[in-house]
């Protein structure tokens, strides 16, 4: 009775929905559409995207907006993504010689800078969000940010980024697992996918190496790999559904260990990311696409797919080609990006040209709705390794 409930009430609530909402809607369902507009224009999209979020952002602060939301617009900033945006930016401002969008991600700096603890901690959740804390997960990814202001910039950020790094470092817990400062966001629990707070550590370790944070962010990659099952397959690895995880966050927790692996270059954090990486590519569809979520037996449970959890992995499946040299890895990712970038629009109305949709199509059950700044940051991080790869083939 329940589910049939629920069915009738999301059922009711889009009968109820705008007719351009239903018009987009309509318009995936339709499917995926032919034409790749190529990696070079969606990238170019994307950051004007981005900049676009930053503008028009509702609480006007120099973060970047979390969201375009079909029915309600844009959100106010979210600290968490807006770190990790952060080195996306300056790595585009510098290719393309962009002065003006190298001061964007410093006003990104400023403003996370800003509103970060006293004792290194960021808070959870977007801006104006309750209760106001300091949130593990959210910490490490603005570290990375913190880590790519201080390589850019200089020592102003110094100071933030060790703050965040040692907070980080003294709230592990013994045996490598954070647990004192979970957000309040997402379903209680362990977190596997929180290498990617790790990663965050190498990054301050390569820049202040005499501080532990390298070897708490090691311990607690091998607490997660313990969550790994032998067909690849993490448990404990999902924002609210462990027995089901998204692609996201088995993006996050592959990202999280190919870094750690290319930190430490420790044999068994290759083989982790290995086995993942090849358990994706089994699943991976003809056109590049991966569902939403995967059980542990590697079944798809749902109908749409996750474009953020996609890119991710196709940033980590081209580092398994560097190591490895097995072209099928780069394929995967190539065609991975491809899928993506068909489904953004580069033309028509300014607030979804270079958006990337949580999930395709877009009223699936990942940022239903929305267009979401991270996935735009990981087509970008995607899109540009590709070229990079392509542009290093063509290299006698």
């Amino acid at each position: 009775m329940t589910q049939i409930l629920g069915f009738l009430s999301r059922s009711l609530a889009r009968f109820q929905l705008p007719a351009h909402v239903k018009a987009e809607i309509r318009k995936d369902h339709l499917g995926l559409p032919t034409n790749d507009p190529g990696a070079d224009a969606v990238a170019r999209a994307n950051i004007a995207w981005l900049a676009r979020a930053q503008d028009l952002s509702a609480s006007a602060d120099g973060g970047v907006a979390r969201d375009f939301n079909l029915v309600k617009g844009w959100a106010t900033s979210y600290p968490e993504t807006t770190g990790y945006i952060v080195p996306t930016i300056i790595d585009y401002a510098k290719r393309t010689n962009d002065a003006a969008l190298l001061q964007r991600g410093r006003r990104m700096l400023d403003w996370l800078a800003a509103i970060q603890f006293p004792e290194g901690g960021i808070q959870g959740g977007k801006i104006d969000a309750q209760p106001r804390v300091p949130v593990t997960f959210n910490t490490g990814q603005v570290l990375i940010g913190f880590a790519a202001g201080v390589r850019e910039f200089g020592d102003v950020y110094r100071d933030p980024m060790n703050r965040a790094a040692a907070w980080l470092r003294d709230t592990l817990d013994a045996d490598g697992c954070w647990r004192k400062h979970a957000t309040p966001f997402a379903q209680p629990g362990e977190k596997a996918y929180e290498t990617h707070v790790s990663w965050g550590l190498f990054e301050a370790a390569k820049l202040t190496p005499d501080q532990g944070f390298g070897e708490a962010g090691l311990k607690q990659v091998r607490w997660a790999m313990q969550k790994q099952q032998h067909n690849g397959w993490f448990a404990q690895c999902c924002l609210d559904e462990p027995a089901t995880p998204l692609t996201h966050t088995l993006g996050y927790v592959l990202r999280g260990i190919v870094e750690a692996a290319n930190f430490s270059k420790d044999q068994a954090m290759y083989d982790s990311a290995k086995l993942l990486g090849t358990a994706l590519l089994k699943v991976q569809e003809s056109d590049g696409r991966l569902a939403g979520r995967f059980d542990s037996q590697w079944q798809p449970t749902v109908s749409w797919a996750c474009l953020t959890g996609i890119c991710q992995i196709a940033s980590s499946w081209f580092d398994i080609y560097k190591w490895t040299n097995n072209r099928a890895f780069f394929e995967a990712g190539c065609k991975a990006n491809s899928y993506v970038r068909r489904t953004i629009a580069l033309s028509g109305n300014p607030d979804y040209c270079g958006g990337v949709k949580g999930a395709f199509p877009v009223d699936g059950e990942y940022g239903d709705l929305q267009f979401l700044n991270w996935a735009a940051k990981f087509c970008i991080d995607s899109n540009l390794y590709e070229l990079d790869l392509r542009n290093a083939e063509r290299t006698p």
